[in-house]
């Protein structure tokens, strides 16, 4: 019974388990039900916060996974990855937590959904590839097409010189209306870019995402004061990240296309076999 309502409810706590089972005469502990799920694979884990998708957007994410499905890892260690982050300053985001099993984190039911532009912060752009960190920076202000354009002109052709990109090498970056717009349409023409398509409301399926989730977990272990040491820890854990590391990004990518979907998989299912998570960390108990 308690592996079957955890299935059909993650969110179910260990409070609601002990209610159920009492109403049912049978009297248990938390820690037993603790202990009998874990015999069954299934651990308490924070539920991962992913993007909020209309069947659109599935079928966009669908699309691109099949035409990059066997695209040569050559390809890919020939792509520069960019996205902007915020980083807090202090505090941590709500989480919720449920009951799922290994590798099951990106299933809806195990997931919360999230909107955009939902103590202080700095925003940062930053930008990789599988040769390891481009360039990190902080927008001081709030960043429109002009801003952006200037961003790309001072960092990203630096980044790729710093990386040694092959000739032909290929930028990433997501739908914001900043990148999208016209002007920077042409710019990026003008400069001869070769530009990755890319399915709209789709950040969890860039491997930078897992970066920036490194980057924030050293920097909240550092506890800065204040703003100007959040920047200058930023920076400071941002190098100090590993080569292997982006490497291991690189690979996540990689083994997430490489999967079949039957056609009875719905929509819902599909989003979760599309969506890209780091390598799978210990869950922390209840």
């Amino acid at each position: 019974m308690i592996t079957r309502t955890v299935s059909k409810n993650p969110r179910t706590t260990r409070g609601d388990l002990v209610n159920d089972l009492q109403r049912a005469g049978t009297k248990v502990t938390k820690a037993t039900i603790s202990k009998t799920l874990r015999c069954q694979g299934v651990k308490s884990c924070s539920a991962r916060r992913v993007p909020l998708l209309k069947p659109v957007h599935v079928q966009a994410r669908l699309k691109f996974a099949r035409e990059h499905l066997d695209d040569p890892e050559e390809d890919w260690e020939n792509v520069i990855w960019s996205d902007e982050t915020k980083i807090e300053l202090s505090g941590k985001n709500s989480t919720r937590r449920v009951w799922r099993r290994k590798n099951a984190e990106l299933h809806p039911k195990n997931t919360i959904p999230t909107v955009k532009h939902g103590g202080g912060n700095i925003m940062l752009w930053g930008c990789y590839s599988a040769k390891g960190p481009g360039r990190l920076i902080r927008v001081k202000e709030r960043m429109n097409g002009a801003m952006y354009r200037e961003i790309l002109s001072d960092n990203l052709l630096p980044s790729a010189r710093a990386l040694k990109m092959k000739r032909g090498w290929v930028f990433q970056q997501d739908n914001d209306p900043k990148h999208t717009a016209r002007a920077t349409k042409e710019w990026l023409r003008k400069k001869h870019f070769k530009v990755l398509e890319w399915p709209s409301q789709s950040p969890d399926l860039n491997p930078i995402e897992n970066l920036w989730r490194e980057l924030k977990v050293r920097v909240a272990q550092r506890q800065p004061q204040n703003i100007t040491a959040l920047e200058e820890i930023c920076m400071e854990e941002w190098a100090k990240i590993p080569a292997t590391h982006f490497r291991c990004l690189f690979l996540v990518l990689s083994s997430t296309l490489s999967f079949s979907l039957p056609s009875s998989v719905d929509l819902s299912e599909k989003h979760a076999l599309l969506c890209l998570s780091a390598p799978e960390q210990k869950p922390r108990e209840k």
